[in-house]
């Protein structure tokens, strides 16, 4: 059970748990906004450039 849950972790989470958190808000936005009966096409793939920009950001200046 201990391995499955690892394998999942890992898959979700990957190498940066900052992308997973930032992924997951963007879908809770998606969520609150869709509720409101608002056009929330947008958010994700927006999410996705901003999220990917600051990772890549990152790993250069660590690099």
């Amino acid at each position: 059970m201990t391995r499955f849950a690892r394998f999942w972790w890992d898959f979700v989470v990957g190498d940066d748990w900052r992308v997973a958190v930032g992924v997951a808000l963007a879908i809770a936005a998606v969520a609150v906004l869709h509720h409101r009966h608002v056009a929330a096409w947008w958010v994700l793939p927006l999410a996705v450039l901003l999220l990917l920009y600051v990772s890549l950001r990152r790993a250069a200046r660590a690099g």
